[in-house]
C-alpha cells in the first residue's frame, strides 16, 4: 500500500473512532478529532506529518513517480 493512501486511511479511521467514542463514552473524545484535524491542517501548510515519518520508518514506500 502507498504511503499517502495509508495516511488518509489512518486519519479517517481515527476521526471515525473518536466520533463513536464521543457519542457512546464521553464528549472529551472530540479532542482526538481536534488533534487529528489540526495535524492535517499543519501538514497541509508545512508539508510535514509525524505519521508519515513513522510510516517511512516502518518501511512504507512512497508513491512511484508516473
Amino acid at each position: 500500500m502507498q504511503l499517502e493512501k495509508t495516511l488518509r486511511l489512518i486519519a479517517g479511521t481515527m476521526i471515525l473512532i473518536s466520533l463513536a467514542l464521543a457519542y457512546f463514552v464521553s464528549y472529551y473524545w472530540l479532542l482526538l478529532t481536534l488533534f487529528v484535524g489540526l495535524n492535517l491542517f499543519q501538514s497541509g501548510l508545512t508539508n510535514w506529518c509525524p505519521m508519515m515519518a513513522i510510516l517511512r520508518k516502518c518501511g512504507m514506500k512512497e508513491k512511484a513517480a508516473a
